[in-house]
């Protein structure tokens, strides 16, 4: 007996050696690892990608056809289908099925792709579709792919887009919560394993963990969703982000699958919760099936040697640019292992607008975040926004404009100048000189165009765009410094950039985590990806629960839940009216007006408590007797016509005629 848990001792501290120092699976989240080796971005034994160009050769993965399925009732008629098989060009095509007709064979300079152009008629039937490919000098050699054409849902009739009265919150699914350890790695894709203590490595999260969280953003109170892509991203290294995809048809196993995607959308849109779906056209992962196996050359952009972009957007504006200079920025890649897509071949296009309309109707979503939009052919974007809308009229759609000016970053949307060179059909930016312009306010003294005067200067050139209010606002993103950090801390700072963001124009969004005080400087940006704590089952707090936040966290996360249910329930912070005034001593106002509701915001910057007359303000009004109520201190009432402002920080007072 005492050989034997001899032994079974001996034996249990073996393993727990083994799970110790595994490399494939490690969870602990705190560890005496230094930074470098936390910032470490390949795992052992992997080497950075290098710029090379695949020879035109096989290296095939898998036949498909992409779409791997489509709709009858659709407004476009006509749809590509990429057929991919070893050889396939050697094959005459044909389809025997009612409503369906081939009108185009076309043939690419890769022998494994086809490309079938067809067109469905009305009177088209929803059902199992035989493609048949007989070989051009072999009569007898033979083989069918299937297909499928499904009867249209009724999604687009009533998706509910995105709006002012939206507040999106932003997630990284595989840094919110693990809700499906059993998928956390897979022996047959480039990255193994996950390592929790390393901000460049998979972390575990997945779409499950969203789904099992349901309860908690409902709580919250936001009404969209925005996941960066959860497309597959079957790439060696950093592959936790999602923005060098390689698979545009399915979703990374890690995160889920399709299925899941869209139960997931499902059961949002059950609690009043609409769904984003972040779409990358700009470049794709150097592991994508395509880029492995090119159909022909001119699908991506080229150089002798690497080329990286110059990240230079005003070179397509600028009256002054060098062409060579508009030329890198448009065809240099956005790093060596995402190579740049050549939007401008109308195959490509129609690859990837078709993909954008599939994945809208199979996984029911309400918005479209587009990622580094000006990168793409601006051509092309029009063409893509215009073919969405004409499929879904109401959906809602913004693209990522990080760019350095509010006069470059309205080029790129809807513009009120009607000699414009260039006039984008997108409704939506990612506003970031809104961005820019709140920290100024609160890190900097108020000078006559710096500190708080930033924010009454960005909305007063709000005239450049066709509907500001469409903009999506933030004050911390997956790329930037979180909030707290930005503030260095500054609670005040902090609550009062957030009532400025839940009560001025646009759609305001929030990253996951700013609602309980995560902090962290984006330097780089793996350390503002962190995992939410509580999303892990080994995690020894959980921050989805009030009993697993501090005192201090849980204070923000009722004073963010405030600002979002005023911002949702008040018409005149969705739509109202928006009223400013020049800022004064450090003191910045404005109004939210929606018919007889009245609504006075005041963001003190000057770090000095005083009485503050609302004389100035009142007189803008129509002369009436207001009874004001401060809507962020249990709504009481005010005596006079003076408020006590903090020395830093913000009032929400509502107005109400007598």
């Amino acid at each position: 007996m005492i050989l034997l848990r001899t032994i079974l001792l001996f034996a249990f501290c073996l393993l727990t050696t083994f799970l110790l120092h595994s490399q494939e699976m490690i969870y602990e989240t705190e560890s005496d690892l230094s930074r470098e080796e936390q910032e470490r971005r390949l795992p052992p034994g992997t080497d950075r990608s290098p710029h090379y160009f695949p020879p035109l050769e096989s290296r095939f993965s898998e036949s498909r056809i992409n779409p791997p399925y489509w709709w009858t009732g659709m407004n476009n008629p006509v749809v590509e289908l990429l057929i991919y098989k070893e050889n396939v060009a050697h094959f005459n095509p044909s389809i025997s099925h009612p409503g369906i007709k081939i009108i185009e064979v076309v043939s690419l300079d890769n022998p494994n792709y086809l490309i079938l152009k067809i067109e469905l008629k009305k009177d088209a039937q929803p059902g199992a579709v035989s493609l048949d490919f007989r070989s051009k000098v072999e009569p007898g050699d033979f083989f069918s792919m299937d297909w499928e054409l499904k009867e249209r849902t009724g999604h687009h009739k009533n998706m509910g887009g995105l709006h002012a009265g939206d507040v999106i919150y932003l997630i990284m699914p595989d840094r919110f919560a693990n809700g499906d350890y059993s998928n956390d790695s897979f022996d047959d894709m480039n990255q193994q394993g996950i390592d929790r203590r390393r901000v460049f490595y998979r972390h575990g999260g997945d779409l499950q963990g969203i789904i099992d969280n349901l309860d908690y953003l409902e709580g919250l109170g936001v009404t969209a969703l925005w996941l960066n892509p959860v497309m597959e991203n079957d790439q060696p290294y950093e592959s936790y982000h999602g923005y060098a995809i390689t698979d545009h048809y399915r979703v990374d196993r890690r995160l889920g699958s399709n299925d899941l995607y869209r139960e997931l959308s499902e059961k949002a849109m059950e609690r009043g919760i609409k769904m984003v779906h972040d779409v990358i056209y700009n470049h794709m992962g150097d592991h994508h099936w395509i880029f492995r196996d090119i159909p022909s050359e001119d699908w991506f952009h080229w150089h002798e040697e690497f080329q990286r972009t110059t990240y230079r957007s005003t070179t397509l504006m600028d009256p002054y640019a060098a062409q060579t200079d508009r030329e890198i920025f448009e065809t240099g890649w956005f790093d060596n292992h995402m190579p740049d897509i050549n939007q401008r071949n109308e195959r490509v296009a129609r690859f990837l607008i078709q993909n954008t309309i599939w994945s809208i109707e199979t996984f029911k979503l309400n918005g479209l975040r587009i990622d580094t939009y000006p990168y793409s052919d601006l051509e092309f974007m029009i063409n893509l926004v215009e073919e969405v809308y004409s499929e879904y009229p109401d959906i809602g759609i913004f693209g990522e404009t990080w760019v350095q000016s509010t006069g470059v970053q309205s080029w790129y949307g809807e513009q009120t100048n009607p000699f414009a060179e260039f006039n984008s059909n997108l409704a939506g930016l990612t506003d970031f000189q809104l961005y820019y312009a709140i920290l100024e306010a609160l890190n900097k003294p108020q000078g006559w165009t710096t500190g708080i005067e930033e924010i009454y200067y960005t909305l007063a050139q709000d005239h450049l765009y066709k509907d500001p209010f469409q903009h999506v606002t933030f004050v911390d993103n997956h790329d930037l410094d979180r909030f707290l950090s930005a503030v260095d801390e500054d609670m005040d700072k902090f609550r009062a950039g957030l009532v400025f963001l839940f009560t001025t124009r646009g759609i305001p969004m929030l990253y996951y985590g700013t609602e309980i005080a995560m902090k962290n400087r984006a330097n780089p940006d793996g350390w503002v990806r962190e995992s939410f704590p509580g999303g892990w089952e080994e995690d020894e707090v959980n921050k989805f629960t009030a009993e697993g936040r501090t005192h201090e966290e849980e204070e923000i996360f009722n004073f963010v839940q405030k600002l979002i249910e005023l911002r949702t329930s008040e018409a005149a912070f969705q739509c109202g009216d928006l009223i400013q005034f020049i800022p004064r001593d450090g003191v910045y106002a404005f109004f939210r007006k929606s018919g007889s509701d009245v609504f006075l915001v005041i963001l003190n910057t000057s770090g000095e408590g005083r009485g503050h007359s609302l004389d100035r303000y009142l007189a803008e009004l129509d002369g009436k007797d207001y009874e004001i109520t401060d809507r962020l201190n249990g709504g009481t009432r005010l005596v006079g016509n003076t408020v006590d402002l903090p020395a830093t920080g913000a009032l929400i007072l509502q107005l109400e005629a007598r």
